[in-house]
This record gives C-alpha cells, sequence and structure tokens, in this order.
C-alpha cells in the first residue's frame, strides 16, 4: 500500500528473518471459519494511547464502514450505526471505555495470527524523463476486465479477468512485468512521474503506494490505482526456495532489506528474480495527509492494518497480542493486501522514515487475534450456529 527514505543495501542494519507465513485455512469467509466468544473488551489491556489513536482512525472509517456491504458475513450496516453515532462525543482521554462499551471480541476460526508490516516508501524520481529512469503509470485506457477468446465458454464464470482490449473489440492477457519493463506500454499509458531506481520502483508496488521525491524538493504522494491481472508472486519466498535466505555463508537476510542487498548485488539475477513477479502496479496522484487504503481513508502510522475482507469487517478494530511487541495492540482494518489473505492473516502500517522501514521490512509476528464487533452482532452470530 504504501518510507520517509530511499531504500538502500546491505549497509542498513535488517530486521528480524522474516518467516513463511503458516499455511491459512480453507474457509473462504468468517463464517465459515467458525466464530467464537472472545473475552470483554474492558478485560484487554489497551493502552490510552493506542485506544486514542484507534478512536481517531474508527472515526474516519466510519462513513464508509456504514455503506459498505460486509463480506465477512459477520456484520450488517445496522450493527455500526450506534457505535459510529457515539464516536465524535467520546474524547480521546475517553477512548477506552468507548471500545469497552461498544464492542465485544471474536475470535475468527483458532484465533492464531500471523503479522507482516508495510510502510510508505520514499524514492528519488523526476516529472521529465531522464536517462536509466523508471516510468511511474497511471492506469491504462486499454486495460479493462473482459474474457480472452482462448478461454472457452465453459470455464467463463463469475468476473472477468482483467485484460487487454485490442482495437477490434477482443481481449489478451495484459502485459506482464517484463513486457511493461522492454517498452510495451510507451506512449499507451499516462506517466505520472519517472524513478531514478527500478529496484525501489519494484519495492514501492509491492507496497501499493509511496512518496516520490523529484530533483527540486517537490513530493509527489502516489497510491494504488490498478494492476494489469497477472498472478503476484512473492520474490522473498523464491529466494528461500533457493536457499539464498538464511543465516549461512553466502545467504542474505530474509528481511526486506537483505531481499533488497541481493537484488542490487546481483543485478542480472536480481532482474530476472524481480520478473518472476508478473504482477505491475499502476498508481494514482494522490493529495492529502496520508495514502490511502482500501476502505479509501488515510492509513495512519500503529494505527492501521490490512486485513482480508472476507474474514475481518473493513473498518472493525481488531486486537492483536503476537511475538514482536511493538505490533501489540489495538488496529483498526483499514486496508487490503494481495497476500494478505485467510482468517487472521495481517499487515500492520508504520508510516514513513528510516524506522518504518526497518520495522516493516522485519516484521513477522505470530500470537492470537481478536476482532472487536459492535454489540449485539456476536449474540446473533453464535445463536445462529
Amino acid at each position: 500500500m504504501l518510507a520517509g527514505c530511499t531504500i538502500i543495501p546491505k549497509s542498513t542494519a535488517p530486521g528480524p528473518p522474516v518467516a513463511t507465513p503458516p499455511t491459512m485455512p480453507s474457509a473462504t469467509t468468517a463464517a465459515f471459519a467458525g466464530v467464537a466468544r472472545g473475552p470483554s473488551v474492558g478485560a484487554l489491556s489497551v493502552s490510552a494511547g493506542d485506544a486514542a489513536s484507534a478512536l481517531a482512525s474508527f472515526v474516519e472509517s466510519c462513513p464508509q464502514l456504514l455503506r459498505r456491504d460486509d463480506a465477512s458475513g459477520l456484520t450488517v450496516a445496522a450493527d455500526w450505526r450506534p457505535a459510529c453515532a457515539a464516536a465524535r462525543g467520546w474524547d480521546a482521554a475517553r477512548a477506552r471505555a468507548f471500545f469497552a462499551t461498544h464492542f465485544e471480541a471474536v475470535r475468527i476460526g483458532d484465533g492464531r495470527a500471523f503479522a507482516t508490516g508495510y510502510f510508505e516508501p520514499e524514492i528519488a524520481g523526476s516529472r521529465t524523463r531522464k536517462p536509466g529512469y523508471a516510468p511511474v503509470y497511471a492506469m491504462p485506457p486499454d486495460l479493462e476486465r473482459g474474457w480472452p477468446d482462448d478461454v472457452p465458454q465453459a470455464e467463463r464464470s463469475g468476473r472477468a479477468p482483467l485484460s487487454r482490449r485490442l482495437p477490434d473489440g477482443s481481449y489478451v492477457p495484459y502485459f506482464e512485468r517484463a513486457e511493461i519493463e522492454d517498452g510495451a506500454l510507451e506512449g499507451r499509458a499516462p506517466v505520472i512521474a519517472w524513478a531514478a531506481d527500478p529496484v525501489e520502483l519494484f519495492f514501492l508496488q509491492i507496497q501499493g503506494s509511496g512518496r516520490i521525491r523529484t530533483e527540486t524538493g517537490e513530493v509527489i504522494r502516489i497510491g494504488y490505482a490498478g494492476q494489469n491481472g497477472r498472478g503476484y508472486t512473492g520474490v522473498g519466498g523464491v529466494m528461500r526456495e533457493r536457499g539464498l535466505l538464511g543465516d549461512g555463508p553466502g545467504q542474505y537476510p530474509g528481511s526486506m532489506q537483505g531481499i533488497m542487498a541481493y537484488i542490487r548485488e546481483n543485478p542480472e539475477e536480481g532482474l530476472a528474480l524481480m520478473r518472476l513477479n508478473k504482477s505491475w502496479v499502476f498508481f494514482r496522484e494522490l493529495t492529502g495527509d496520508g495514502p490511502l487504503g482500501a476502505l479509501g481513508v488515510p492509513v495512519r502510522r500503529e494505527s492501521s492494518v490490512a486485513a482480508d475482507p472476507n474474514f475481518v469487517p473493513l473498518g472493525a478494530p481488531v486486537w492483536l497480542e503476537l511475538d514482536r511487541r511493538e505490533a501489540n495492540g489495538l488496529w483498526i482494518a483499514q486496508d487490503t493486501g494481495g497476500a494478505i489473505k485467510g482468517a487472521n492473516r495481517f499487515d500492520t502500517f508504520w508510516g514513513a522514515g528510516a524506522d518504518a522501514r526497518a520495522i516493516a521490512g522485519g516484521m513477522s509476528g505470530r500470537g492470537t487475534a481478536l476482532v472487536l464487533l459492535p454489540k449485539g452482532a456476536v449474540e446473533r452470530l453464535t445463536s445462529v450456529r
């Protein structure tokens, strides 16, 4: 989705190794994963500062929360109206009491959580084209949803995939990363800016949004606009399979910093590795005081978390107790992510800056999670079972 600094190679102290995410259950929504009543919200050790920042983010989320359908099956819009109506009347000093008054906790599935981290990168760039700079593309006009001709009618179920519309109105798969890097979109798609380092742009795409600082000092904030419809491949997972990450001789730390160090120190192999990820992210230029998450509101450092909307209503509070203390506490689910799938899988947001990059790049927390729902929703859910 979303550092107030340029990403640099191995000289940066890496965070703890990033573990492989656990295999998630096959349930497709929270209702199928199972819902159990959790402890009372008042019994949770929510700090005053944590509650205050979560309350501010919850207030920002309410307009969208009240108009969105909840894909998780846990709530309906009417469930949220009392808490949203009351939220603006509670000041920060009483934020803990607000959550204890208006919410109940549930455990989704077995409640075992895995959390990573993301941040808002800042990379060097330019408004004008320069040698060696990579284009930061806005959405191309020929990217649409449509069934390529080679997909049999019998297999065309659900929503059509993102494809490239040809002049004759037919569709083919959209250009993949290697084709775009080789110039397939030159003259076909608007260019917002030019990134000084293609490696930094690659990782900015993984974050989903960020900042470009030009040579004149202008800061261009960009956010996710769309994707080319091609599958996402995590380069860290590939490196792990190849034995490139670890603590042994010749291996690199299993963090974002370690992955970037390998790519920079092995440019040919690094380019081939990045191109295994055929996904390409398109951006739009943003205004405002923070990067926007999938809920359409700004995500906030140590308050916003990405979750799978099939298991957590976007806008809902989430309580995490992990083996990474900095990620413990109360969060608001305001974002999603391509790799954030399944029950109790979260991506914590750490803002911008060198510390944000270090924390997010090495974040790998395991523990338990609770989802906070408006009072009354839990009784309905548990009585139906």
